[in-house]
């Protein structure tokens, strides 16, 4: 009897260990199968989610067919409290396997939804919406807007409705410290108050990653030390014998090649010309200098110099007073810093725009005089025909 018993307990204990075998085998086969998703899709992993509920939001999305299998295939790998905060990128019929090593390999985030919000001589902002298609490296520009002309429906639908979103500020090279401000009081996505507008010229122009609700002077903090490390490494790599005699001098001059030039090749050649200004002991005579005299960096002054302004005596009129002015008159970008203290070795002190967005250069009154003539005939052509 008892033989009988422990051999039917045997019979009972291998298929049961049979049918334990065969479901591991099928649990792997189904965690390494392809997946249910049809379209890639993006899906987050919440700060501080646990296992179940990450499986959860997977099969809810679509993304696994088991959050259960899901869950134990990741215990098995030993890989359960590997997963990491952020934005992922889910490719179409990824395997639970798949999907597993990309919620916890880490790296970069990557959003379906980008708000960029463009800061503008103004004062204000343009928030361009863009998608990421799914699976895809196109780009699709769903919204341009400024707040002050309303918000679209596809950009408060996504706010409302919390979907994930990268927000960006990219700030200009050539913004007064004012603009800055004001635009960045202007965004909605921000939040806190700025106690008082930083020195002029101390903000680094940039694209910033920013959250959703960051307080501002968070972010004017991070320009101001992005700003202060590239003064430091140009002025450490500066050349020798500069009319300049320190960086705070280099980061003047830099403000005024940022609003004398958007070429890029032509910063170390107007560099080169106030340079050589400097050197003989000329005055610098730009008309950006004079404006700011007039606005103090607030606002744009929209509209020509009058001869009566480019007399009158400011701390910045160039025309007026001698060597640099009292401090930069915007925020210089990184290029035209560069260019400030490592100038091109040239002839010139004089330049005019010669009708292309460059500038004609000379090194006589009487070649710049002939360089100006031509500049008047230009813009006389360019009225005549309504340009």
């Amino acid at each position: 009897m008892w033989k009988s018993v422990a051999a039917n307990g045997m019979s009972f204990l291998i298929i049961v260990l049979i049918a334990l075998a065969g479901a591991i085998a099928w649990g792997q086969r189904e965690f390494r199968a392809a997946g249910p998703l049809e379209q890639a899709t993006f899906f987050e992993v919440p700060r501080g989610a646990t296992l179940r509920r990450v499986s959860e939001d997977l099969q809810e999305a679509g993304v696994v067919s088991s959050a259960v299998l899901f869950r134990l295939g990741a215990e098995y790998a030993d890989m359960g409290s590997q997963l990491r905060f952020g934005n992922y990128e889910i490719p179409a019929g990824a395997s639970m396997e798949e999907v597993l090593a990309i919620v916890t390999a880490g790296g970069p985030s990557r959003f379906r939804y980008t708000a960029t919000y463009v800061l503008r001589l103004e004062g204000t902002g343009e928030l361009r919406l863009r998608e990421r298609v799914p699976g895809t490296e196109e780009i699709v520009a769903l919204a341009d807007f400024a707040y002050e002309d309303g918000v679209p429906a596809v950009y408060s639908d996504l706010v409302e409705s919390g979907t994930p979103v990268v927000y960006r500020v990219a700030v200009p090279e050539g913004l007064t410290s004012w603009q800055i401000v004001e635009g960045l009081r202007a965004a909605d996505f921000l939040s806190g108050e700025i106690a008082e507008v930083p020195p002029e010229g101390s903000l680094a122009p940039d694209t910033f990653e920013v959250r959703r609700g960051q307080d501002r002077q968070e972010i004017l903090d991070r320009m101001q030390e992005a700003q202060a490390a590239i003064l430091a490494e140009a002025w450490a790599n500066r050349q020798d014998g500069l009319p300049l005699a320190s960086p705070e001098e280099a980061l003047i001059l830099a403000s005024i090649i940022e609003k004398e030039t958007s070429v890029p090749e032509e910063r170390g050649r107007v560099s080169s010309v106030f340079v050589n200004r400097l050197n003989r002991g000329m005055r610098l005579q730009t008309d950006p200098t004079v404006i700011y005299g007039i606005t103090e960096g607030r606002g744009v002054l929209g509209r020509g110099l009058r001869q009566s302004e480019l007399r009158a005596e400011t701390p910045w009129n160039t025309y007026v007073i001698e060597g640099l002015p009292p401090t930069p008159i915007a925020n210089p970008g990184r290029a035209a810093i560069e260019a400030a203290v490592n100038p091109d070795t040239t002839p010139f002190i004089f330049f005019v725009a010669d009708g292309t967005g460059g500038h004609a250069f000379a090194e006589t009154l009487e070649e710049h005089n002939r360089n100006v003539a031509r500049w008047r005939e230009i813009e006389a052509e360019r009225a005549a025909s309504g340009q």
